[in-house]
């Protein structure tokens, strides 16, 4: 029996920070009952802490009826539990089915996947933002180009242009120009 990749990964729920499969989705994999998956679990809580495995409260539950368009009619009568990848891998121990170890390890492997998966988009999200910081920089640099090269193609005003050269004295003075004397 090969579970499809695709079937196990719809199983997989974001809660409380944490990638988490519900119980009942689990029986359902490894071919057991959730009555009695849950039975086997209580039998050994010591191998079951709280980041290995939780019960939703109702408002989780809630939100997870919305997502997933699951009915409440005739439903679970308790809220459901959900095991970590942590708690996955501690259901190993406590069901020895060929067909429970045989999902476990397809289990294990898809939430490798998806933790490398999750690296991958990080390397990408950090390249993006180191290439939004360049583009940035590099637009400043632009716009500091722009900026000069408007000032080298804009004529400046003739009024404030000083003159640039010697001055002769009869300039400064204000005495005119007498015959002989070069018109300036």
């Amino acid at each position: 029996m090969t579970i499809p990749d695709e079937v196990i990964i719809n199983k997989i729920h974001f809660f409380r920070e944490k990638k988490v499969m519900l119980d009942r989705d689990l029986a359902e994999l490894y071919n057991v009952t959730t009555f009695n998956l849950n039975k086997a679990v209580k039998r050994n809580l010591k191998r079951f802490p709280a980041d290995f495995m939780f019960q939703l409260t109702e408002e989780e539950y809630k939100i997870l009826i919305f997502q997933n368009g699951i009915s409440s009619w005739g439903g679970t009568r308790k809220l459901p539990y959900v095991f970590t990848e942590q708690g996955v891998a501690m259901l190993s121990g406590i069901l020895n089915s060929d067909i429970a170890i045989e999902v476990n390890i397809r289990i294990i492997r898809i939430f490798t996947k998806l933790r490398e998966m999750l690296l991958t988009h990080k390397d990408i999200l950090l390249k993006l933002e180191q290439l939004e910081r360049q583009v940035v920089q590099n637009s400043d640099d632009i716009q500091r180009i722009f900026t000069a090269l408007k000032e080298l193609l804009i004529p400046p005003e003739q009024k404030n242009r000083q003159r640039i050269g010697f001055r002769r004295k009869s300039e400064d003075v204000g005495v005119e120009e007498g015959p002989g004397t070069p018109a300036a």
